[in-house]
């Protein structure tokens, strides 16, 4: 089929596209459970939706998880990172092309801005970059270029020293670790507490969104918690699983952290519990102020456990360009 015999339509995504939209994000080779419409909507209440929904000769071909701020539509506030999110069998013309469509969609509904957070390259299941050379194409400003550290599992480095003198330092203090379904304490008595002393923050998520969440992702979100010989909580994470990697959306120990080894043993722990049929381990992003200033002491802490650097692109793109983008083909 030609590309004069091919048509794209946009659509704005609604309810009643719900089962459409999961089960295309499912397949998908560049999304995880995070655009699935029962995660992207327990906040729907904050964001205003302006999901789009690209067809290609009718059939599904694309998707863009996005919330609209005034003139500018954002990929996507609420969550980790955004995409243009195609199937496996997603070719590199027609994906401009269903991208440009949704450009002159989003300019023609008064949206002068795109905003996307690239998805890191190692949550896709296969190559997946047509959006940042779209960008390139489309003379998108890089807004910002984070620093993500994180593990590969087929060459990993292993923890160094200091590192396993935490681990063995969490053993003689008689610590353990469990998987288990109990957000409440983690929540209550080590992550909020820590986030309103360190930084006055609250967690992105509420405890009742955490749980529901969990319930609606129960194999994709889990809690681990460290506990000492009195059983009483001393640290814990919020583990989001996705095909290819391990990642800690929440990380906290209590102020014996230190003394007790009990993130060392913790880190320990997930990386290894959770890391069969994945690739990849992700400590999240070291940087702050867009990129331009880097965290040293989270640095060395993760490139002691073996972690090295992935880039994470936020771009804006002005969709007026649409009008005039263009690919020239030999």
């Amino acid at each position: 089929m030609s590309q004069s015999e091919i048509d794209f339509t946009v659509e704005k995504y609604t309810h009643s596209k719900k089962k459409e939209w999961d089960v295309f994000v499912r397949r998908a080779k560049n999304a995880t459970f995070l655009f699935q419409r029962d995660f992207m909507d327990y906040h729907s209440d904050r964001f205003q939706d302006f999901s789009l929904m690209i067809y290609r000769n009718g059939k599904l071909f694309a998707l863009l998880p996005a919330n609209t701020v005034a003139d500018k539509v954002i990929s996507h506030q609420g969550l980790t990172y955004g995409s243009f999110i195609l199937s496996e069998k997603a070719k590199l013309l027609d994906a401009f092309e269903a991208f440009r469509k949704m450009l002159i969609f989003l300019n023609e509904q008064g949206k002068k801005v795109l905003e996307v957070r690239l998805i890191p390259k190692f949550y896709n299941t296969l190559p997946a970059d047509e959006l940042e050379y779209f960008c390139f194409q489309a003379k998108a400003t890089l807004k910002k270029r984070d620093v993500i550290m994180a593990i590969d599992y087929e060459h990993n480095l292993g923890f160094q020293k200091n590192r396993r003198e935490g681990i063995n330092k969490a053993k003689r203090h008689g610590l353990t670790v469990r998987v288990e379904e109990n957000f409440k304490d983690f929540w209550e008595q080590i992550l909020i507490p820590n986030l309103q002393r360190k930084h006055d923050a609250e967690p992105v998520h509420t405890l009742a969104e955490i749980e529901q969440l969990a319930k609606d992702f129960p194999e994709n979100i889990k809690q681990v918690n460290v506990y000492d010989d009195t059983n009483t909580i001393v640290a814990g994470t919020t583990v989001f699983l996705t095909d290819t990697t391990v990642h800690p959306q929440y990380v906290s120990g209590n102020q014996e952290k230190n003394t007790l080894g009990s993130l060392d043993l913790l880190y320990d722990f997930i990386m290894n519990e959770f890391k069969d049929d994945r690739r990849y381990f992700d400590f999240n992003t070291s940087s702050e102020e867009g990129g331009k200033v880097l965290s040293e002491g989270l640095l060395f802490w993760k490139e002691s456990c073996g972690a090295r650097a992935f880039s994470f692109d936020t771009y804006q793109i002005d969709t007026a360009v649409a009008n005039t983008l263009k690919i020239p083909l030999l």
